[in-house]
C-alpha cells in the first residue's frame, strides 16, 4: 500500500509534505518510546506515535521511515515541522487515538514487522 493511499483512505492531515515518489509502506510501527523505535522499527515503516518533538524527526530520518503519524490531534511545534521539512520526513496527523488508528491501518492491510530484539 502506498503512503498516499493510506493518507487518502484514513483522511490523514499532511503537516509537512508528501514525497514526490509515492512510497510503498510495508510495515507499521506504534510506539512512544524512542529507544524502542530506534532499536526495532524497520526501514520504510509508518511510525504511529504521540511524541511530537524534534528527536522524533531525527529518529525517523535516521531509520528512513516512510512517515510519522501523530495521534490524538497532537500537533508539533514550528521547530519540529521545520526540521521535518529540512530532513525530508513526512509528518501526518489524525484526531484518532493510537489504538483506533492502528486498527484501521491493520484493516487496510498494513502489518507490523516480524523483526524482534532477539534478531540481534
Amino acid at each position: 500500500m502506498t503512503l498516499s493511499e493510506i493518507v487518502r483512505q484514513l483522511d490523514l492531515k499532511v503537516l509537512t509534505f508528501m514525497p514526490e515518489n509515492d512510497l510503498e509502506v510495508r510495515y507499521g510501527y506504534a510506539s512512544d518510546l524512542l529507544s524502542d523505535v530506534l532499536g526495532q522499527a524497520p526501514p520504510g515503516a509508518l511510525w504511529v506515535t504521540l511524541q511530537c518533538h524534534p528527536n522524533v524527526i531525527a529518529i525517523a530520518s535516521l531509520l528512513d521511515l516512510s512517515a510519522v503519524l501523530l495521534v490524538g490531534g497532537i500537533l508539533p511545534d514550528q521547530a519540529t515541522l521545520e526540521r521535518g521539512q529540512e530532513t525530508g520526513v513526512t509528518i501526518l496527523s489524525t484526531e484518532l487515538p493510537t489504538f483506533e488508528i492502528v486498527g484501521r491501518l491493520y484493516q487496510l492491510g498494513l502489518r507490523g514487522s516480524t523483526r524482534s530484539c532477539l534478531d540481534g
